[in-house]
């Protein structure tokens, strides 16, 4: 079993994965380093920063931003979850310290979702991409989170379930045996369908939570009218543009990420 079909089973299964060491020490002190730059405010009752779409969001902060897009460590996992084509749907970054509470438990797929009774789309490119399992999170850690410190929180194999998260759940996490707050290290990636019943556990660190989400959908999906748009700045390598078209019908009006062309 390659490391791939082993990654593929445990997403499969999990609904997530953590992939340890995706970036190296100094990939992680440079986009810290650049986050220091932009002054960001201290996290308070709000925790995101750099959202999009409405402009480039964080993308515009600098190339090392960008060159996460399409990381090399990422790719492989991203084609086997969501195919050959998919696009970039929105971006933003997560900041807390110490003492901020949890957010809610959610779904924005499957049986817990706002939209589980909405009548599926009658084309279907993958046999398990669909509508609620077409979108797909990396969330680029920048500081160590994990149990005892907070961060990611999650319900694993929840994105199978065909029931609504039970309310005693739903009010009282913190006390369910069956979510977890996986351990992350800094430089790590975690990678979750959207369909996964998840969350952000209360920040316990002394540190400061820094996290980088970019979510990503089959081509002919889309979480909102608006785009993310390309940084007026950045060089955007072919396939990086790709990931910033508007969304179409996979192959035919989409083309595929993984052309040899466009793998360099």
């Amino acid at each position: 079993m390659t490391d791939l079909n082993l990654l593929q089973y445990l997403f499969d299964v999990q609904g997530y994965l953590v992939v340890e060491n995706a970036l190296s020490r100094a990939e992680v002190a440079q986009l810290n380093r650049l986050l220091d730059g932009q002054q960001l405010p201290e996290p308070g009752h709000t925790q995101r920063f750099g959202s999009a779409p409405d402009g480039s969001g964080f993308l515009a902060w600098g190339q090392p931003f960008v060159n996460l897009l399409d990381h090399p460590r990422i790719m492989p996992i991203l084609r086997f979850r969501l195919g050959d084509c998919f696009r970039l749907d929105r971006i933003y970054g997560m900041c807390m310290s110490q003492g901020m509470g949890r957010g809610r438990l959610h779904a924005d797929y499957g049986a817990t979702a706002n939209n589980a009774r909405t009548q599926q789309g009658e084309y279907v490119p993958f046999r398990d991409d669909q509508i609620y399992n077409g979108f797909v999170v990396v969330t680029w850690c920048l500081s160590d989170s994990g149990p005892g410190m907070g961060g990611f929180c999650c319900i694993p194999g929840s994105h199978k379930s065909n029931y609504k998260l039970p309310q005693q759940i739903d009010e009282a996490p913190d006390e369910a045996a069956c979510v977890i707050i996986p351990e992350a290290p800094a430089g790590s990636a975690i990678l979750f369908t959207e369909a996964l019943t998840h969350g952000t556990a209360a920040w316990q660190a002394v540190h400061q939570r820094r996290s980088l989400l970019y979510k990503y959908c089959v081509s002919h999906m889309a979480w909102t009218s608006r785009r993310v748009q390309p940084p007026a700045d950045s060089a955007l390598t072919p396939r990086q543009q790709i990931l910033f078209r508007d969304p179409a019908d996979p192959h035919t009006h989409f083309p595929s990420l993984f052309e040899e062309s466009l793998a360099a």
